[in-house]
């Protein structure tokens, strides 16, 4: 896995100009990021294409703490400059609106990723509470960011004159971890335990592409069981993820027995995942240069086991999409217009929902994928009813992955699991599909040791649409417009 292209311009307003420029010819804005280096502040975009990934680099200045906003321009970097301005302390000017966001500080030192030391502690100033929306007799319903059940820490300001929704805003900071200056300084074998757990629902998924990140700059070549058995996680754990979502919405709707039933299923892909791998998450699946262990079942005793679940779990699925009641509650209900999809480029289900077909597996494949069949469903309706729809045929697209995989891996017989491996300095961009959409990771490795990896979740990409699909909709649509955005706050506020 490599980047079709890297290239560092003269100057931010150059980078800004190749970005919008690309954009407008197609392209998609899937990261923009800062780094702390020697010179200044190292600004970097990835620009997605049909088949390719593009990096555009360029380094402000220590002496300049502005820089022309490019959210005027291409209005996907929105989150991603207020990030950099949390941050790095660095103003992104004409930024439409710039609240703190994953970070707001009550004063002191920055976390500046990429530079060495950064305050072990950030204290949150608990009096920002940005507001948008005001008028007579509108007022704010803080929801979060303590709530009931399991639920991630955030806190979703509604602001409302009573029912309706005329707009959400966020605050991430609840949950924020450091994890990109946490990664500095460690060795990069190591790093897969802290890649696993960015995210904790998607563990495979992060450490596959974490993994695909050293293997690249090592130039080491996976052998083929290690990327057949890894195809095999990822798919378990996607079918995991979107159990959670259906089980979420069903509980939403009051739906006892299908909530039981859906939690039953995904405990038992679960238990499946944690008997082919030690770990019911998957953790310890993909290391540097392959996976560590052999399969805890035979790929026979495998093609049972997902045979029985796919038996099963496609019939619960039919009666759920079949049950008036609920398709009421998702029908219409926060639709995200296929236009305004592809204009941010929306991630997994959440874009593929609005007919933005994109999936990392079919236009860039990794592991074992480019030589299994892999259907992508989209439609085009938009609201939370085609996102579960997609999540459903994406389900039963996993079946038939795990059903090609086991039996390729029947067939390759015995043979190595891991390549060998001698870490290497360099920088690199790889990718993975997680549950949820798409998943980058940036990483930079100097003497041995890593001195930047930029992680860039779908969750962070999408979650800033959550702010625009609830124009129609009431509080009580609330629970089902989240739940089918499906997306792990972890991800969002790293």
């Amino acid at each position: 896995m490599t980047v079709t292209r890297y290239e560092v311009v003269a100057s931010v307003e150059q980078l800004s100009d190749r970005a919008a420029g690309q954009v407008a010819a197609g392209a998609r804005l899937a990261d923009l990021f800062g780094t702390a280096r020697d010179g200044g502040l190292l600004l970097t975009a990835q620009l997605a294409g049909p088949a390719s990934l593009a990096t555009v680099a360029a380094m402000l200045p220590p002496w300049q703490l502005s820089y022309p906003a490019l959210t005027p321009r291409v209005g996907a970097a929105f989150w991603y400059e207020r990030e950099i301005h949390d941050l790095f302390g660095v103003e992104p000017a004409g930024h439409p609106r710039l609240e703190p966001l994953v970070l707001p500080a009550s004063g002191g030192q920055l976390p500046r990723p990429g530079a060495a030391g950064g305050p072990a502690v950030i204290d949150p100033d608990p009096g920002v509470l940005p507001r948008h929306t005001i008028g007579p007799g509108l007022f704010t319903i803080p929801h979060g960011p303590v709530r009931s059940g399991v639920t991630e820490s955030i806190e979703y300001l509604v602001e409302t004159p009573g029912e309706d929704i005329p707009h959400l805003n966020m605050r991430l900071f609840y949950k924020h971890r450091g994890i990109e200056k946490r990664f500095e300084g460690m060795h990069p074998a190591d790093g897969v335990l802290l890649a696993e757990r960015v995210e904790g629902v998607a563990s495979v998924a992060h450490g596959l592409a974490y993994c695909q990140a050293l293997e690249a700059l090592a130039d080491t070549a996976v052998p083929w069981r290690a990327a057949l058995i890894r195809t095999l996680h990822a798919e378990l754990e996607r079918i995991a993820c979107h159990l959670d979502v259906m089980i979420r919405l069903a509980d939403g709707a009051g739906l006892a027995v299908a909530t039981a039933r859906f939690g039953w299923h995904k405990e038992r892909v679960l238990r499946l995942t944690g008997q082919l791998s030690g770990s019911r998450f998957g953790r310890g699946v993909a290391v540097p240069g392959g996976v560590g262990r052999e399969p805890g079942l035979p790929p026979a005793d495998l093609l049972t086991a997902v045979g029985v679940l796919d038996r099963e779990l496609t019939a619960d699925v039919r009666l759920l999409l079949g049950t008036a009641s609920f398709l009421d509650r998702l029908r219409r209900t926060g639709p995200l217009p296929p236009a305004r999809a592809a204009q941010h480029g929306a991630l997994g289900p959440v874009g593929r929902a609005s007919g933005t077909a994109d999936d990392a597996r079919e236009s860039r494949p990794y592991a074992a994928y480019q030589a299994l069949g892999l259907a992508v469903s989209a439609r085009d309706d938009g609201d939370a009813l085609a996102r579960l729809e997609v999540r459903a045929d994406e389900i039963g697209a996993s079946f038939h992955l795990l059903r090609q995989a086991a039996d390729e891996l029947a067939e390759a017989g015995h043979g190595p699991l891991r390549a060998d491996w001698q870490v290497a300095d360099g920088r690199t961009v790889s990718w993975a599909e997680a549950p949820h959409g798409e998943l980058l990771y940036d990483l930079r490795i100097e003497d041995g040791v890593i001195t930047r990896c930029r992680v860039r979740p779908a969750s962070f990409h999408n979650l800033v649409l959550m702010h625009e699909v609830f124009a129609g909709d009431i509080l009580t649509d609330f629970p089902f417009i989240e739940a089918s955005f499906g997306l792990p706050v972890a991800g969002a506020a790293r």
